[in-house]
């Protein structure tokens, strides 16, 4: 688990999923909100010299244990890509420790981890070792951002592979493969906390007709579109993601 300073205000409590990307846009949203950036469970810098079990419902029990421990109150949960899945599946279980969701590009229709979890284990760990491989990072930095010279993606590629060096990883990700991994579709209906909706003009990795189907299947939400930027708003055009959940918070985009 990483977390950034608390910067205490009257406003709103900001909670950001997976928070390595996240980060760089918090020096601005912490001016204004008490903000958060969490790495998931067996995902980011989290330390688990003692590996526990890291499917989703242990992500979720440890993410309820930090808010009931800390935080306190309910609060602004964001989640970028598979973030959003995570922010959706912790929302429908613990709906009071919630206020408002942020749901950017959000990656939350898919279904579990598919057929992988039935892989034996040696596969697995295989596959595992190919996800965290340079080549393979590097495509997914090309695919993620909208227009960025190839020095700049290896720079991100670099920095992205960083917790795939930590020792545990491995054993987490394999453990949340042939867990089933989530499967949130059937929960986004039940939903009627205030939902902010974000995609990107040039996402080439999560369709924007998906925000538009989240759109339409939650209970109490708007859309918004982040020009030029792709997969990562957050990274390409922080001040217009800052200025979204700054907004989003005070009510001003209701």
């Amino acid at each position: 688990m990483t977390k950034v300073p608390l910067f205490f205000s009257i406003v709103s409590t900001v909670l950001v999923l997976n928070g390595d990307a996240l980060i760089l846009c918090l020096n601005k949203l912490v001016l204004t909100l008490e903000t958060w950036a969490i790495d998931v469970l067996g995902w980011g810098f989290s330390d688990l010299e003692k590996l526990p079990p890291c499917d989703a419902a242990s992500k979720r029990h440890h993410l309820f244990e930090l808010w009931k421990t800390y935080i306190k109150r309910p609060m602004i949960l964001v989640g970028p890509s598979l973030g959003a899945t995570v922010a959706v599946d912790f929302t429908a279980t613990y709906p009071e420790a919630v206020d408002k969701l942020v749901l950017i590009n959000a990656n939350a229709y898919s279904e579990g981890t598919g057929r992988l979890k039935e892989l034996p284990k040696s596969i697995a760990y295989a596959g595992v070792k190919l996800l965290k491989s340079f080549p393979l990072r590097l495509l997914a930095n090309v695919l993620a951002f909208c227009s960025s010279p190839l020095s700049e993606n290896i720079d991100w590629t670099n920095i992205g592979r960083l917790h795939c060096q930590m020792p545990w990883w491995e054993d987490a990700m394999v453990d949340f493969m042939i867990s089933g991994g989530y499967n949130v579709a059937s929960h986004i209906k039940l939903i009627d906390h205030k939902t902010l909706v974000v995609c990107s003009e040039n996402d080439q990795i999560v369709s924007n007709q998906l925000s538009v189907k989240l759109l339409c299947e939650l209970a109490n939400a708007v859309l918004r579109e982040v020009p030029d930027s792709g997969h990562l708003p957050h990274v390409e055009n922080p001040k217009h993601i800052v200025k979204l959940i700054s907004d989003f918070a005070s009510g001003k985009l209701y």
